[in-house]
C-alpha cells in the first residue's frame, strides 16, 4: 500500500480534469525536471517510448535526463484527444535542437492510464520527428511553462 498523497486531479476524468491533468503534465515535462517529472508516476510504473521501455520511477528518471541531455532547448505542447474513466489519450509535438544547433518537431500521441491516486501507471507513446529549420519553429516562449495565451496545436495547425 502506498502512503503517497492523491495526486489531482483524480479519475475517473471528466473533459475538464483530463484537460487539467494534460496541461499538469505538458508544464512538468516543460520544466525539463527529470526527478520532479517522475514523482507523477507510479512506483512500478511501465513505459513504451519509441525502443524504450522504461519500467519504475528510476528508469523514467534516467531516461528523461538523457533525453533533455540530447534534446536541448525543448518546448512541449499537448493537448486531450479523449478521456474514459481513468484513462487519457493526448496528442503533443515538441521542438528542440541538436548539439550541432540543428531543430526537429516531433509528433506524438500518447495514451495514459493512472491509479486511484491520479499516478500515471502506464504510459504508451508514438513519435515521429522531422527536421525543420530555425524560422519554422513555432514554440518561441522562454524555457519553461507555455504561456496562458500562446496558442496550442489546434490554434497552430499542427
Amino acid at each position: 500500500m502506498t502512503t503517497e498523497p492523491p495526486r489531482s486531479p483524480l479519475p475517473p476524468f471528466t473533459e475538464e480534469t483530463a484537460g487539467q491533468k494534460v496541461r499538469l503534465a505538458e508544464d512538468g515535462w516543460n520544466s525539463r525536471n527529470p526527478a520532479k517529472v517522475a514523482l507523477a508516476y507510479t512506483v512500478d510504473t511501465k513505459w513504451r517510448n519509441r525502443t524504450a521501455f522504461p519500467v519504475g520511477r528510476q528508469e523514467v528518471e534516467k531516461f528523461l535526463e538523457e533525453k533533455w541531455r540530447k534534446e536541448q532547448d525543448y518546448r512541449l505542447i499537448k493537448e486531450l484527444w479523449a478521456h474514459s474513466g481513468n484513462r487519457i489519450a493526448v496528442r503533443y509535438a515538441y521542438e528542440y535542437h541538436d548539439e550541432y544547433g540543428n531543430w526537429f518537431r516531433a509528433y506524438g500521441n500518447e495514451n495514459w492510464e493512472f491509479d486511484a491516486l491520479g499516478y500515471m501507471s502506464n504510459r504508451h507513446a508514438s513519435i515521429n520527428e522531422k527536421p525543420i529549420t530555425e524560422e519554422e519553429r513555432k514554440f518561441r516562449w522562454p524555457l519553461g511553462r507555455r504561456p496562458d495565451d500562446h496558442p496550442g496545436l489546434s490554434d497552430l495547425g499542427l
